[in-house]
């Protein structure tokens, strides 16, 4: 995340402080949890979840590498972040809800469910977990907080925003070898002007979310 002044740029920067702060307060596993995909209008929505051990070198390493918000680190460099999260953190996890679900549910509702999977899908059960936005999962009985920008602040977060963003983009790019012509591999599902030029020319595919604006229009009038 990007802040801009009169004069100066300031990037912020994620930080273990979070963790560190309830760890000291007694709990022996933080969780940090991020999606990916709430707003694109094909494929799935994904959740990360990741728990870091309190291991001064292992949280250093993970900055020198420049682990942070996945949105603000290129492909290639997401990548590589990826493999040694999956190395080196405690435990992580990954849950992918896909768009006939977010149809069924809408798109608010999977996300909280791909949220809770990852997390009841870790080796190690989390007790506290800290969630990107503003809504706690409130189906987890465990102690948590809701974060505004956490995948920015909280590198746990970040983390798992990375986890998350990786896993998604996989699965479009193999969307996009199923229904070729919609360019999934390049837009990764988003409205981009040549994946709204596709949908003119070659319609919905399955992989499209039918509860989404214009895809549900478009299929209203075929």
């Amino acid at each position: 995340m990007i802040w801009l002044t009169k004069s100066k740029i300031f990037m912020i920067i994620p930080d273990f402080s979070r963790e560190q702060e309830l760890i000291k307060k007694g709990y022996k596993a933080v969780a940090g949890v991020d999606e990916a995909g709430r707003g694109p209008l094909a494929g799935p929505v994904v959740a990360g979840a990741v728990i870091f051990d309190d291991d001064e070198d292992l949280i250093s390493e993970l900055l020198f590498l420049g682990v942070r918000d996945s949105k603000e680190i290129s492909e290639k460099k997401r990548e590589k972040l990826y493999d040694f999260i999956a190395d080196n953190a405690r435990c992580w996890a990954v849950d992918i809800v896909s768009e006939d679900v977010i149809d069924e549910i809408n798109i608010l509702g999977a996300t909280k469910l791909a949220m809770k999977n990852a997390v009841c899908q870790l080796k190690y059960a989390p007790d506290y977990v800290i969630v990107d936005g503003n809504v706690t999962l409130s189906e987890l009985l465990l102690d948590q907080v809701a974060i505004p920008g956490g995948d920015a602040r909280v590198l746990s977060v970040s983390a798992a925003s990375i986890m998350a963003k990786v896993t998604r983009d996989r699965i479009l790019c193999q969307l996009d070898d199923r229904y070729p012509g919609y360019g999934f591999a390049q837009h990764k599902g988003y409205g981009t002007k040549a994946h709204m030029e596709a949908l003119n020319r070659f319609g919905p595919c399955p992989a499209h979310r039918k509860s989404f604006e214009p895809i549900r229009s478009m299929i209203k009038s075929l």
